[in-house]
């Protein structure tokens, strides 16, 4: 299974959020701590805020934070409101795809089985979970100092 860009970025955006839970940041904020482009976390953000996510302020203070505490943000039902498609092969597709072996092929079974184990361990986890070690994440994203 592979994410999309767009969930991967999503997560690493509520990741920075969660290490600063008191304090706003900017998209520009995350876009540099991480090396990413600043115009593809705008729509991340923009979708993240559309589900509830994050909550976004304009204007010379504002910026983006958590909308809910991180202990409420589940991983696999982020995935699965992000992720467009989590279709493994071709005839898991809504319309079934092309295949010709489809109607008799036992692969779908599995690949459907092996998504639903895979997103059972996501659901077992919350973003509290990821930023456990908040302070450590923060000094690898620039955010806090390591001095004891």
């Amino acid at each position: 299974m592979r994410l999309t860009l767009h969930t991967d970025y999503a997560l690493r955006m509520l990741i920075y959020a969660a290490t600063r839970p008191d304090r706003s940041c900017t998209v520009s904020d995350v876009a540099e701590a991480y090396g990413l482009s600043r115009n593809h976390l705008l729509k991340v953000a923009q979708t993240l805020r559309e589900h509830g996510f994050i909550e976004t302020v304009r204007g010379r203070s504002g910026g983006i934070r958590l909308e809910r505490e991180a202990e409420t943000i589940g991983i696999g039902a982020l995935v699965r409101l992000i992720e467009e498609d989590l279709s493994l092969v071709e005839c898991m597709q809504a319309q079934g795809g092309h295949c010709v072996i489809s109607p008799c092929c036992e692969l779908k079974g599995m690949f459907s089985e092996a998504l639903g184990a895979w997103l059972a361990v996501l659901d077992k986890y919350t973003l509290a979970d990821i930023v456990r070690n908040r302070r450590h994440l923060g000094f690898l994203l620039g955010i806090e100092t390591m001095a004891a």
